[in-house]
């Protein structure tokens, strides 16, 4: 487990004494079912909730000599239980226990993943609103390609969280399934009605069916949805760390007092959330394909899942924790520069109003080569020789044939591109 990038909320779910804890709760909820069905006597039950408990330490001493954690976990608490601990455990097998038991842990480290992604996206619909007007360069292979605002920027990046969060609930959904089925998941000595009730205790559903463990196709899923939201928080990452460029400084990262960004150069103020997350997400996507591993086992049941799940789960979970919350936190202490946004927009006299100009000239009657040929040489020229597009247009005497100064002028108007904005935004309800 990577504790450094542990929230306590988080880590606790993951913890050695968590883990037994929920497998206790799995154990004593099968009572309650037994119970409930006239199997397990009334004081019997009291008895085994007073006394059910255990102690890491002593199950890691009891491990040694039998070499299995539930049978060590098992043991603990028999011990403590006394007589009536006959009534634990009855007819389950350890994969019964263990896997309903992560079914738990991963639907609490889920909640908490999507409470991240609300509150991120919280963070992104403000910074949306604020920067609605404000107006940056939209870029195509990373040239300047035309004008857009850096709100319609913070937009996609809402599009790709809001989807994202309904796809890791679809996961944590297909996820939220527990199994007590007995040995190959035959119901030989555990009826249906027990594993029902049970999960229904745990808030969990039973699985539709399982051989003695659950699928681990559903547990893929939902470490697929965690690599998919690594993956967009690199892509947000990435171009932060693009704008963040001393070339182009349209946005950088909260630079606070005390604060060093290089050992030699003390005039540096580097990206290092945007990287740092940028390498997390390759962890998490690496995490991803071990689950995918984990799904062929041999027959009903085999334990090579078991090791590699031990660590992607708590790892992934956690990261993606750290992840969304730093991300919140990068984007609220944003440092947006507009004046070098506007004038990235403007560099080499405007070309980026080329388009405009193209279907102007075509309004006038140019074939649409023809006209590509015009504004393409002006705008070259201008990009070449640190020039200016608009002022190569105004000496052009081909284009001038065309098109009045008036005219080439209303081609630079930038409000034009802003025209549509209110129909992006109603599409957040922004």
């Amino acid at each position: 487990m990577i504790d450094r990038y542990a929230r306590e909320e988080m880590k606790n779910i993951w913890e050695l004494n968590s883990k037994f804890q929920y497998y206790l709760d799995v154990e004593l909820a099968v009572c309650k079912a037994y119970n409930h069905l006239g199997q397990i006597p009334d004081d019997a039950l009291l008895d085994i909730n007073k006394k059910a408990a255990f102690s890491v330490d002593r199950i890691d001493e009891i491990e040694k000599e039998v070499h299995h954690d539930v049978i060590a976990f098992l043991t603990n608490v028999n011990e403590n239980v006394g007589e009536n601990s006959r009534y634990i455990h009855m007819g389950l097998t350890s994969s019964d226990v263990i896997d309903t038991a992560l079914a738990i842990q991963m639907q609490k480290a889920g909640k908490i993943i999507m409470k991240d992604i609300d509150n991120l996206l919280e963070t992104l619909k403000e910074k949306a609103k604020e920067h609605k007007n404000t107006i940056c360069i939209g870029r195509s292979h990373g040239v300047h390609a035309e004008p857009m605002t850096f709100g319609v920027k913070l937009c996609g990046w809402i599009d790709l969280f809001e989807r994202n969060q309904r796809n890791f609930e679809k996961a944590l959904n297909e996820a939220n399934v527990g199994q007590i089925s007995g040995p190959v998941g035959t119901y030989s000595n555990v009826s249906p009605e027990i594993e029902q009730l049970a999960c229904q205790y745990l808030g969990l559903k039973p699985a539709k069916f399982s051989t003695q463990v659950i699928a681990r196709d559903i547990h893929a899923q939902y470490m697929q949805a965690l690599a998919l939201i690594a993956s967009v928080i690199e892509q947000v990452a990435v171009e932060l760390r693009h704008l963040q460029r001393t070339e182009v400084l349209e946005a950088e990262e909260g630079f606070s007092k005390g604060q060093k960004g290089s050992s030699a150069m003390p005039h540096k103020k580097n990206p290092i959330s945007a990287e740092n997350l940028s390498g997390l997400a390759r962890v998490v996507r690496s995490n991803s394909f071990a689950a995918m591993e984990n799904i062929p086992l041999w027959h009903e049941r085999d334990i090579s899942h078991s090791s590699v799940e031990r660590i992607i789960l708590p790892d992934s979970t956690i990261l993606i924790d750290y992840m969304l919350t730093r991300l919140d936190k990068t984007i609220k202490n944003l440092v947006v520069h507009e004046d070098n946004m506007l004038k990235n927009t403007n560099l080499f006299g405007g070309i980026v109003f080329s388009q405009k100009v193209l279907l102007k000239l075509c309004s006038k009657g140019l074939l649409r080569e023809d006209a590509y040929k015009l504004v393409q040489r002006n705008a070259l020229d201008a990009f070449n020789n640190h020039g200016s597009f608009f002022d190569n247009l105004l000496s052009d005497k081909d284009v001038l044939k065309t098109l009045s100064i008036v005219e080439i002028k209303e081609c630079f108007n930038i409000d034009d591109y802003l025209k549509n904005i209110n129909y992006i935004y109603k599409k957040f309800n922004l």
